[in-house]
């Protein structure tokens, strides 16, 4: 059975999808995670770092809500809006994941939601 997963602890959606779903197969599906700060709506100061640690906290509080952690996730997939930021974001990324790390993806795209700098999707194993 399909079920989503909602926290207020990250950003609501800003549009018709989930937080998350429970594929009801083991896995939990993470919808992209902007850097949006859901205590003020708004991006955190700075630049890609804390868009990332941003977007990676709302991940982290999503998986929390579905009884799970960072260390369930076996898929990431990162959109930059300038490559150019990926050593920066690759930083703080490898503070969040230990070995063995989950496989990943990362890539450009011409812009994101809300003019983002990073948004970042997972699938993690229950």
């Amino acid at each position: 059975m399909i079920t989503p997963i909602s926290t207020d602890k990250a950003p609501a959606a800003i549009g018709p999808y989930s937080q998350a779903i429970n594929s009801g197969a083991g896995l939990i599906f993470v919808s992209g995670q902007l850097p949006i700060d859901p205590a003020t709506g708004a991006f955190p100061e700075g630049g890609i770092k804390e868009q990332t640690r941003q977007s990676l906290l709302n991940a982290s509080a999503i998986l929390e809500k579905a009884g799970i952690s960072l260390a369930n996730v076996v898929k990431t997939t990162v959109f930059l809006a300038d490559m150019g930021d990926f050593a920066a974001m690759n930083e703080v990324y490898a503070q969040f994941f230990s070995a063995p790390f989950p496989a990943r993806s990362a890539v450009a795209v011409k812009t994101l939601p809300k003019g983002a700098m990073v948004e970042i999707e997972m699938i993690a194993a229950l």
